[in-house]
């Protein structure tokens, strides 16, 4: 799947969706750069099999019950 990206003023590029969806490259992944015969390459350092958010709610074993609007307030009252 051929694409064309512009380069920015700061050097950046764009990657594609279809190429991000079909590496899996999701923000905050790293990708190696290297040039090789004329061309850049640029391949994930770790492809992501998972996803993050999954990662995330599986840190606690049941459900919290926390009030975020009152731990807001609390935490004026803190000053």
């Amino acid at each position: 799947m051929p694409a064309v990206v512009k380069v920015t003023r700061k050097y950046q590029v764009t990657l594609p969706r279809e190429v991000r969806e079909e590496l899996g490259i999701r923000i905050g992944d790293f990708l190696r750069v290297r040039v090789e015969d004329g061309k850049v390459i640029l391949e994930p350092v770790v492809p992501r099999r998972r996803n993050p958010v999954d990662d995330m709610l599986n840190l606690i074993s049941e459900p919290i019950n926390v009030d975020a609007v009152k731990l807001v307030e609390e935490s004026w009252d803190e000053d």
